[in-house]
């Protein structure tokens, strides 16, 4: 803050002094404003140059002295052409085109390309897929501290400021669930930050025109080509849509769930009634919920029953089963097929 008010102080004052001494005052005055102007337009520039990588300038202002270069040479080269000499007033015209346009196609290819120069260790900071961004959902449930600590997860994870910030919004939450969210996100991280096995980053690029935490993420997870690292189902496919790849602790939870087959017998204890009449719902261990035929009347009960199908979907899996008296009588064909 003290460098931006010495920035603007200088320049105004200079502006001053440069009119004053070619017209005095008041018209010093406009000087004033203008080194204002200038100071005012350089801070803008100060400002978005920080939300841009390192390699993205580096490669910008290599690209540019490639590009003016260019010009040079054709500039040269067009000297010798003795249509354009004999009309000396086009020449100083025709340069500046060129500059122009050379500069500007080799700022924006530079900029863009700088990946895949791999001069200076520049190609190797972006390895393609291997970034991961966390999102708010995956901090705050916490899992994915368990999977770090077992060493499935190692490296670089990548924490957003704006998912910091969102993560510090739902901790100061007047509303004590949210609160209580957020405090456990943030000691979640501090206890990641604490493990050997992962880094954490937190990226301070932001994306101020777009609105939403999480169209946010994606953009960050384009910029980077890197993977996002979320609970949330609406986020998967938002992002399968614009091509980013996801890695879903929920789909992870499924896939090493114990494997359970139609035709399996199971001891379970009925918790609840189901949405049908006459349903009661069981439990796993895992969290896996059994709805099971005729099984209202045994709440609070151990049952044996018997598996007949099982339902897997992105949000989880569904166990369907009925007791297995019944299916005894029944003479089940799955059953039967098992034995």
């Amino acid at each position: 803050m003290i460098v931006r008010f010495l920035l603007i102080l200088s320049c105004s004052v200079s502006g001053y002094f440069i009119a004053f001494s070619y017209y005095g005052f008041p018209r010093s005055l406009v000087g004033l404003f203008s080194g204002l102007l200038i100071a005012l337009f350089v801070i803008q520039i100060e400002q978005a140059i920080r939300k841009i990588s390192l390699r993205t300038i580096f490669g910008g202002v290599v690209g540019v002295i490639v590009g003016l270069f260019i010009a040079f040479l054709l500039a040269y080269g067009l000297s010798f052409v003795s249509n354009i000499m004999e009309r000396q007033q086009v020449v100083p015209w025709i340069y500046a085109l060129l500059t122009g346009i050379m500069g500007y196609l080799g700022l924006v290819v530079g900029s863009k390309k700088m990946e895949e120069f791999p001069v200076f260790g520049f190609g190797s900071t972006r390895e393609s897929g291997d970034c991961k961004l966390l999102d708010t959902s995956v901090i705050i449930d916490g899992r994915i501290a368990d999977i770090c600590d077992t060493g499935f997860i190692e490296g670089k994870l990548v924490v957003p400021r704006f998912v910091l910030d969102e993560l510090q919004h739902i901790a100061d939450s007047s509303d004590a669930m949210k609160r209580s969210r957020g405090r456990r996100g943030l000691d979640i991280l501090n206890r990641m930050q604490k493990s050997s096995g992962v880094s954490i980053e937190v990226a301070e690029q932001d994306f101020p025109r777009i609105k939403g935490v999480d169209a946010k993420l994606v953009a960050l997870a384009k910029e980077r080509d890197g993977k996002i690292i979320t609970n949330d189902y609406n986020l998967n496919k938002v992002a399968e849509l614009q091509g980013v790849k996801i890695l879903s602790v929920n789909e992870l939870a499924n896939a090493l769930k114990p494997v359970v087959l139609p035709g399996e017998v199971m001891t379970v204890k009925i918790i609840k009634e189901g949405k049908e009449p006459g349903q009661g719902v069981a439990y796993l261990d895992d969290g896996t919920m059994i709805v099971v035929d005729d099984g209202q009347k045994y709440q609070g009960a151990n049952v044996e029953i018997l598996v007949t199908s099982v339902l897997q979907t992105t949000a989880g899996r569904m166990i369907f089963s009925e007791l297995k008296d019944v299916a005894l009588e029944k003479k089940s064909p799955v059953l039967n097929y098992r034995q």
